[in-house]
């Protein structure tokens, strides 16, 4: 159904577009993606496994990857508007 993979698509789009964009106004560097998710580096590229860790204590998932070059950074998978919603504000708590 190619209708409805173009409405889904265009609906990460969306999301990954104010996903970025709010990231952004945080002080985030956020790589270009084109996917369904962003890789965004914390402000100040300071260690990102506390705000991973206070993210998941308020019950919401990114990934964090204790690899140098990639452990000042957050794997975000773009959700519906609501599930973003709800991610931004668990960052925003655990920042």
């Amino acid at each position: 159904d190619q209708a409805y993979a173009r409405e889904q698509w265009a609906k990460v789009g969306a999301e990954r577009d104010r996903v970025t964009r709010e990231l952004t106004t945080r002080g985030f560097d956020v790589i270009p993606s084109r996917g369904n998710f962003v890789l965004a580096t914390l402000p100040g590229a300071r260690y990102a496994k506390p705000v991973y860790e206070g993210m998941k204590a308020r019950g919401v998932l990114v990934r964090f990857f204790d690899n140098p070059g990639l452990n000042d950074k957050l794997r975000i998978t773009i959700g519906t508007h609501d599930e973003n919603t709800r991610m931004l504000v668990a960052l925003d708590a655990s920042l």
